[in-house]
């Protein structure tokens, strides 16, 4: 299996900076509240000073989505989201260990993470425009279809993992308590992405060896090395 943009993607956003982790040893018997307390305090911290609307990570993905055609306050990243909910209810669903962790690493950064169940993709992943034939299963288990040239994570099978880029995932690779093998994705398209990305990856693959004694190898994807290999197991 692989990981990679089209290169109508680098094109359009040259300014993309997306870090690739794959994991196995995943379990859901575990305690991270204390790996998410720094992160929920760097947004605590950042939100009150202002809303996320005026972070520099969220304007960026603000500007991608314009130039996808999408209204960037009907259709946000997956970040803006979180900080949305996080500033008003002042905390986030507990849904498992792992998907806890890559939404407060999210939080912190304001950068979308995506964790995907690598045993519910089929074969290859790509992150490129649709085509209009692929298929998206919600959280609440229905069916759609995107929209021919939205931007999608799409897998051999024709199945989509996310819709609008980064705006909302899909329920059929969602991480859940048989999950053990993981696919995480941060893409950031900031002034400073090229630091955060990396350092968020490092943050990762800390808390994966040190929780989970998960085995983990990441990697900064570009242009010009566009694509994440991930073994057969």
């Amino acid at each position: 299996m692989r990981l990679r943009h089209s290169p109508q993607i680098w094109s359009t956003f040259p300014e993309l900076v997306c870090g690739v982790l794959h994991a196995t040893g995943i379990n859901p018997d575990v305690d991270v509240d204390a790996r998410l307390a720094p992160f929920t305090a760097a947004a605590r911290a950042r939100l009150a000073d202002g809303p996320e609307s005026g972070f520099p990570e969220i304007q960026a993905w603000r500007r991608a989505f314009a130039t996808m055609g999408l209204p960037p306050t009907r259709y946000r990243c997956a970040a803006e989201s979180l900080l949305r909910r996080y500033r008003r209810e002042g905390s986030l669903p507990r849904l498992h260990p792992l998907v806890d962790l890559g939404n407060a690493v999210s939080l912190g950064h304001a950068v979308p993470v995506a964790v995907l169940d690598v045993a519910r993709i089929s074969g290859d992943l790509a992150v490129r425009h649709a085509t209009g034939e692929e298929r998206y299963l919600t959280l609440a288990g229905e069916e759609e279809r995107p929209e021919p040239g939205e931007v999608i994570f799409a897998d051999s099978a024709g199945r989509a993992h996310s819709r609008r880029w980064t705006h909302r995932q899909s329920g059929r690779s969602a991480v859940g308590g048989a999950t053990g093998e993981v696919l995480i994705v941060v893409e950031a398209m900031h002034a400073s992405a090229g630091i955060d990305v990396p350092r968020m990856l490092a943050e990762l693959e800390c808390a994966l060896a040190d929780v989970w004694s998960a085995p983990a190898r990441s990697a900064v994807l570009s242009a010009t090395e566009p694509a994440f290999r991930i073994p057969p197991g």
